[in-house]
């Protein structure tokens, strides 16, 4: 099985920064893309940021140059560093990736439980 793990959610002040991390672990031979969505209470999940394999990076508009994703592909690690938080982030954030277990065989999506992060104002 493949497991996804987030950390580094909490509560922040308007301005304020965090790092999320996500952690693959269990039968996996490749990672293809990685991301972080986002679920704000009533409403949908949203992308927040991707990163292919090879370090090509894609954002939301409401988060380009605020944010920063990447990733350790040895550790089988990824990252959103997000900065200059606003209220409009607070939102259970989650990691997805693209994970093959053996050569040849297809990628299935996997995501994480997700991790709070809350901004006041």
């Amino acid at each position: 099985q493949v497991q996804l793990v987030e950390s580094g959610g909490g509560l922040v002040q308007a301005g304020g920064s965090l790092r999320l991390s996500c952690a693959a672990s269990g039968n996996i031979f490749s990672i293809n893309d990685m991301g972080w969505y986002r679920q704000a209470q009533g409403k949908q999940r949203e992308l927040v940021a991707g990163i292919t394999e090879g370090g090509m990076t894609n954002y939301a508009d409401s988060v380009k140059g605020r944010f920063t994703i990447s990733r350790d592909n040895a550790k089988k690690m990824a990252y959103l560093q997000m900065n200059s938080l606003k209220p409009d982030d607070t939102a259970v954030y989650y990691c997805n990736a693209e994970v093959t277990t053996g050569w040849g065989r297809r990628y299935n999506l996997y995501w994480g439980q997700g991790t709070q992060v809350t901004v006041s104002s």
